[in-house]
């Protein structure tokens, strides 16, 4: 439940159950009534799902309604909401006492939030519908992700690949800066061999849901530190007014000897060590762009276990030269920083330079 609302006396009121998205903070627990499968795409953070419909009774009713007839499709629809919000009030909300305040969510603020809605408010609770539904929400964060990127100063973190970049910028947040985690979002580290162990990138949705949700949180007096990233991190795409606004922002750029940055990304990618058959997998996703010589150099050198020239091979011939005209775009006033080798010391250090160079 919500411990940051509002007393009861200053919340907005109800509209005959029905309320607006600035009023979201009023409310204890915001309940998303959608399938499962609409919920998983997005959704408000901090719902929770108690779907009216799971997704096969939601594709059952569609099909009536378009092959059948609106009534019968209503019908049953009726039935399968009706058993879902009795099963969904035993188990999970008889707890609730008489002040609690929850916010439904549907797609359009239609029928299945209504339902919901109707028995909550029959019970006694000040249960509201969200005006317009999820999808009222959804145009409210890309609305935002157009607006919001002009309010801040960002100061973006460049440097070629293990330069220590992201490591940098959590010693930053641990210094009390303001930073936007962009590839930790993206569950992405931005590269060929960027993705997770383990972990699946966000659908696009959730992604820009996620990153509304942390811009609206920083304060514009502040600046907003962030990693230089291309357009697209993985799969998921950057929105373009945060992108622009990142290419125009003052920059800090980490300089750091190959050497070193070898020996740090063999510390920060220890999965590639383990799984050969991985690593071959990300290194033929770039024949066509290398060439087969090049990477059958590479697979031989991983395949012999020589970690330290196929790291140092990758970066001579491919992220540094990639990083090189990434570098170009950047149009705002540049720093150099030089970094020794990259101990949780010197990162700390490099940390303070940064903040302290930050206008």
């Amino acid at each position: 439940m919500r411990d940051d609302r509002p007393p009861a006396n200053q919340r907005p009121p109800s509209r005959k159950g029905i309320a607006s998205l600035d009023a979201l903070a009023g409310f204890d627990e915001i309940i998303d009534v959608r399938s499962p499968a609409e919920f998983a795409d997005d959704h408000i953070p901090g719902a929770i799902s108690c779907p009216v419909l799971d997704d096969a009774q939601r594709a059952e009713v569609g099909t009536l309604y378009k092959q059948v007839s609106p009534f019968v499709a209503k019908k049953l629809g009726a039935a399968y909401i009706s058993a879902n919000i009795a099963r969904h009030l035993q188990e999970r909300f008889l707890e609730r006492d008489k002040s609690w305040r929850p916010l439904i969510v549907c797609w359009r603020g239609g029928m299945r939030s209504g339902a919901m809605t109707t028995v909550f408010r029959s019970v006694g609770w000040d249960a509201c519908q969200l005006e317009g539904g999820y999808k009222a929400f959804r145009n409210h964060v890309l609305a935002e992700l157009e607006r919001l990127p002009g309010l801040y100063r960002f100061h973006v973190i460049a440097g070629p690949t293990g330069s220590g970049k992201t490591r940098i910028l959590q010693a930053m947040v641990g210094q009390g800066a303001q930073v936007l985690d962009l590839e930790g979002l993206a569950c992405h580290k931005g590269s060929v061999l960027g993705g997770q162990p383990g972990q699946e990138q966000p659908g696009q949705k959730w992604f820009e849901t996620c990153l509304w949700h942390a811009l609206a949180a920083f304060d514009p007096a502040r600046p907003v530190f962030v990693e230089s990233e291309s357009r697209k991190i993985g799969r998921l795409r950057l929105p373009e007014a945060l992108f622009l606004a990142m290419q125009q922002a003052p920059c800090s750029e980490i300089r750091v000897a190959r050497d070193d940055r070898v020996a740090f990304l063999l510390q920060d990618y220890p999965h590639f060590l383990h799984d050969i058959g991985e690593l071959a997998v990300r290194l033929n996703g770039l024949r066509a762009l290398l060439g087969n010589e090049r990477i059958d150099d590479w697979l031989a050198l991983a395949g012999q276990g020589d970690f330290p020239r196929l790291t140092a091979s990758l970066l001579e011939l491919h992220y540094d030269p990639l990083y090189g005209r990434a570098l170009g775009h950047l149009r705002g006033p540049r720093r150099q920083i030089e970094a020794g080798a990259l101990t949780t010391e010197e990162i700390a250090r490099v940390a303070q330079q940064v903040l302290a160079s930050a206008p």
